[in-house]
């Protein structure tokens, strides 16, 4: 068994290093803890970034992917699979969307919508191609889908980009309503952004840019990677302000930690693509799915938005409690359900680190911003021990 230092030593010379690790080795999880090569446990408030959402060592998951790799792990999409066909069935149902396809990731999702809303904006007019995002945004990491994100420094060093983007700041109509024609293609929108410091739109935002999509035939599209899946209390996002879009996007969480993206879309928008306008090899693999199948099954057997609701409330009330407490170094806390911001005066990584000194896995997203995306089983105790954690650690910097 290697330790720690051989670890490190050998991703440094393996590996590519586009990510900013951690100094820990993780080795197993059972519910909402995982554990280190040292034996360390900690409360695991980050899920992967909110990928294990019926936590770690989930038996009823263990057992259907088991099954499945011994019956079958891949099959080309060439061929039918009733597992594959299971999984849509029960998303649709899920979504309220017509059409389902399953690919790998949430930033081919997200390439998939792209290519879908330009497949059935052009065939109307070919110079309908124009897509409007946020500022703030994130969508991915493929060429398309950085060119979508809405954040400079996603971009750099990658140029030339595709052509057709345009960026207006999040929870802005007037400033939207100015950028968009009917040479928009489509409107591609988180409807709480993650990535970004989990921004929330006001109320009536999202129905006000559902009606300017339909003023203007464009393409509505909903990157419900992060925020999708149940976490702020309903199956999507965007059904907390009562919008339905034309192509939804959803993956980390999707499969509770498998390998899984799917887009949804209406039957009307589907119906631009035919055979051979999009593939994938792996997507929608016989063990992603019976994966899925699963997690889908117990967003509904398991109660588990009605237990975001109630603990993301709790865990909400913890941290508004915080910034009456300590003013000078919480600014904001925001969020839905189990996505949760809480908007700091000062950079955030070392707050992340010192919690994790403390055995609590929490994440710094766009620099001041602690994210907090647990596992949607989690209870109120839980909570309470991801608490005793920053009554530890908040103070030293307020």
């Amino acid at each position: 068994m290697l330790t720690n230092e051989q670890i490190f030593a050998k991703d440094k010379e393996d590996y590519i290093p586009v990510f900013a690790r951690y100094n820990i080795v993780l080795d197993h999880g059972d519910g909402p803890y995982v554990y280190d090569t040292q034996g360390k446990k900690y409360i695991d408030f980050l899920a992967g970034i909110a990928v294990n959402v019926v936590g770690h060592n989930y038996k009823p998951l263990v057992d259907a992917v088991s099954r499945q790799a011994a019956k079958m792990i891949h099959c080309s999409n060439l061929y039918y699979t009733e597992v594959q066909v299971e999984a849509a069935e029960k998303l649709k149902k899920l979504s309220g969307m017509d059409k389902v396809f399953f690919g790998n990731s949430g930033a081919e999702a997200n390439e998939g919508a792209i290519k879908l809303a330009r497949k059935y904006a052009t065939d109307i007019d070919p110079e309908k191609i124009q897509i409007i995002s946020a500022i703030h945004s994130f969508h991915g990491r493929t060429i398309a889908t950085l060119t979508a994100t809405g954040q400079d420094h996603y971009h750099h060093g990658f140029g030339p980009l595709p052509a057709g983007f345009d960026y207006v700041p999040f929870n802005d109509i007037d400033a939207l309503e100015a950028k968009m024609s009917d040479k928009t293609c489509a409107v591609m929108l988180e409807a709480i952004q993650g990535e970004g410091g989990v921004h929330v739109p006001d109320e009536d935002y999202l129905p006000k840019v559902r009606a300017l999509c339909d003023k203007y035939n464009a393409v509505l599209i909903f990157d419900e990677v992060q925020c999708g899946m149940g976490r702020t209390g309903t199956f999507f996002g965007c059904q907390q302000f009562g919008v339905k879009p034309d192509i939804v996007t959803l993956a980390k969480g999707l499969a509770g930690g498998v390998p899984i993206g799917a887009f949804m879309a209406t039957d009307k928008v589907a119906s631009a693509f035919h055979a051979g306008d999009h593939g994938s090899t792996f997507g929608g693999n016989p063990l992603a799915c019976a994966a899925a199948c699963v997690v889908l099954d117990a967003l509904i057997n398991d109660n588990l938005m009605d237990n975001v609701k109630e603990v993301g409330s709790y865990l909400k009330s913890k941290f508004e409690a915080y910034k009456e407490k300590y003013p000078t170094l919480i600014k904001e806390v925001r969020g839905r359900g189990l996505i949760l911001g809480m908007e700091l005066t000062r950079p955030g990584r070392e707050i992340a680190n010192e919690c994790l000194d403390y055995g609590a896995i929490i994440n710094c997203t766009a620099g001041n911003v602690l994210r907090f995306v647990p596992p949607l089983n989690i209870t109120k105790e839980h909570v309470d021990e991801l608490i005793a954690v920053l009554d530890k650690v908040l103070p030293k910097y307020a």
